[in-house]
């Protein structure tokens, strides 16, 4: 058995590590937008607010776990670069992007962008208690409130102009599927950590009623999740996202436990473990799962993932617990023992971005506009507090 919670502490210390060492832009401020598998920073390459917002929350989470006067230093520098790049001070929300100098370039409001903030800066806020930080948190919350939620059919739009108008392009999607399934699990995910910290009565309904929607609409009678919709729930298509649907089981079922509803948190528990149970089905003979299967055309997308098998570790473990089955506790320790054997770089630091089927890693960047010490980081704490 490798699952061994001292091992995903020594693990969560070296991803901190590289991060500390290859991520700071000494000279601009902030986080190089992207950092080659060599090591060497795009010193032009756009930052985004998701990336210098994970970052925010895992230094923040290191830091409250395992107090680190550098962990902190790191935390600190997401939080001011944040502040002074990424929030628009005469639209509110932040911008999705901004230039190597920290100004703005994609300025529209993508919700999943305005969730990560969130989620960041409650994490900030509950390492630090930094005032400002859960002012700026519920100021998100309100904005995404006002500007995004759907009252008459449920959930949230995708995305606003910068100044709150209406638009075509959400740059994750077009119109009309004006709503997503990534956008509302981390929106979710946000509203859960912020409720942490700010146990508010309006935070706590809408939370409910997103994860009331996300069971209704989101997850079909496959226990699987569709990924795009229109404003009325149609879904584009029956793209099939493996690591996702890992993601969402054992997510959904931690904002139902934080609710405290024993009668949805019953309901979401059975779901859930339909749901790993359903992403099973994208194991490949290595382990791991695909990346994603698209019915209509038969076609199997089999590049393994990063963040895929950091979510399959989590997520398999979280379903043994939840059922006492053996094969989710073996399933998860086969996803870990991959992990060490094919995406840790023990040479370069981190972990590799992609990995083939036939286990060859690809030598893309270590650090880019999606890739953040997020996924594998939030995994090692959950598996270090779940083991020990």
């Amino acid at each position: 058995m490798q699952l061994n919670a001292d091992a995903f502490k020594t693990e969560l210390f070296r991803i901190l590590s590289y991060w500390e060492k290859y991520a700071p832009d000494m000279q601009r401020g902030g986080f190089y937008g992207s950092v080659s598998f060599n090591n060497v920073p795009q010193q032009e390459a756009p930052r985004s607010v998701v990336v210098n917002s994970r970052i925010l929350w895992t230094f923040s989470m290191a830091h409250r776990l395992f107090p680190n006067p550098d962990y902190k230093a790191m935390a600190d520098r997401a939080f001011q670069y944040l502040i002074r790049h990424f929030f628009d001070p005469e639209f509110g929300g932040v911008y999705w992007s901004v230039t190597a100098k920290g100004k703005p370039l994609e300025t529209t409001k993508q919700m999943y962008g305005q969730a990560f903030a969130m989620y960041g800066l409650s994490e900030y806020y509950r390492a630090f208690k930094v005032e400002k930080a859960l002012t700026l948190a519920k100021g998100l919350f309100d904005y995404i409130e006002k500007s995004a939620f759907d009252g008459e059919e449920g959930g949230y739009l995708e995305a606003i102009g910068r100044k709150g108008e209406p638009i075509d392009n959400y740059l994750l999607s077009q119109s009309p599927y004006s709503k997503s399934m990534n956008t509302h699990l981390h929106l979710i995910e946000a509203y859960t950590n912020l409720f942490t910290v700010w146990p508010d009565a309006k935070l706590k309904k809408q939370t409910t009623a997103m994860l009331l929607v996300i069971m209704d609409r989101i997850v079909d009678d496959t226990d699987r999740m569709k990924l795009f919709f229109t404003k009325k729930w149609i879904p584009k298509d029956k793209t099939i996202s493996y690591g996702h649907d890992i993601e969402a089981s054992w997510l959904l079922y931690e904002t139902a436990e934080l609710l405290g509803d024993h009668t949805v948190t019953e309901t979401v528990r059975d779901r859930c473990l339909k749901m790993a149970e359903a992403a099973t089905a994208g194991l490949g003979s290595d382990g791991a799962l695909n990346y994603e299967y698209f019915p209509e055309t038969h076609h199997l997308q089999t590049n393994r993932s990063w963040w895929v098998l950091a979510e399959q570790v989590v997520g398999f473990y979280n379903a043994y617990q939840m059922s006492g089955n053996e094969k989710y506790l073996k399933t998860a320790d086969r996803s870990w023992e991959y992990i060490q054997q094919k995406f840790m770089d023990t040479k370069r630091g981190e972990w590799h971005t992609t990995v083939l089927e036939n286990g060859t890693a690809v030598d893309g960047d270590k650090i880019h506009f999606w890739k953040a010490p997020y996924h594998n980081a939030r995994m090692c704490v959950q598996m270090w507090q779940r083991l020990s």
